[in-house]
């Protein structure tokens, strides 16, 4: 089938009336970027438009909830970004949306609330800035271009998760000690940027699984 066709038999499937499916068929095609393929066979088009008809196939009748199942995957980041608005819309009106996903940096960034499966069992699950609290280690950035290298590993407490060049990235025994770590830095000469660094989703998400 065409893509306008088949929106629109999937709006009826739902109730709507010919013409209503049709025009809101049309309304999502063109609000998610695929009208100028709205005659195409479906199995013409490629994996990303395919991505963003099969959404407006799951919007076109205004659910009142709305499950989807990696939704972005393989899109490009255009894409990425008219999906993503599209559901975040749907949030503002109300909607609740739920998705899995392996794209963690988008699931950071669009999800109120997040929950980490592992094995078939819910290990961690709240907003993103609760499981950084509970699940997470804050982690300390230290730029110092004139200090030697191997500096902060010979620190009493200070674990050297990375270096590379003049930047460090550590973890305190006892995070009330970072000021020590700043003066040991400043001793061996010019500091960039100190600061504490959260831990990204993707860290979280290692961390959960491994416990």
């Amino acid at each position: 089938m065409r893509a306008l066709d088949q929106l629109s038999y999937f709006g009826m499937l739902h109730g709507m009336s010919n013409s209503a499916a049709r025009q809101a068929a049309a309304e999502w095609i063109d609000r998610l970027g695929v009208e100028q393929r709205t005659g195409d066979a479906l199995e013409k088009l490629s994996l990303g438009n395919q991505q963003r008809v099969q959404l407006a196939a799951a919007l076109v009748h205004e659910p009142e909830l709305l499950i989807l199942d990696e939704p972005f995957s393989g899109l490009d980041p255009v894409g990425v970004d008219v999906l993503a608005e599209a559901l975040a819309a749907r949030c503002r009106a109300g909607v609740p949306v739920v998705f899995s996903s392996h794209q963690l940096d988008l699931v950071e960034r669009l999800c109120d609330s997040v929950g980490i499966i592992s094995g078939g069992r819910l290990v961690a699950h709240g907003s993103v800035s609760d499981l950084r609290q509970r699940e997470g280690k804050r982690q300390l950035r230290v730029v110092a271009p004139d200090a030697p290298a191997g500096w902060a590993a010979r620190l009493p407490g200070v674990h050297v998760l990375s270096e590379q060049g003049p930047e460090v990235l550590l973890e305190l025994d006892d995070p009330a000690r970072d000021q020590e770590v700043l003066a040991a830095a400043q001793r061996t000469g010019r500091v960039l940027h100190f600061s504490w660094r959260a831990p990204t989703l993707t860290e979280l998400f290692r961390e959960a699984i491994a416990a």
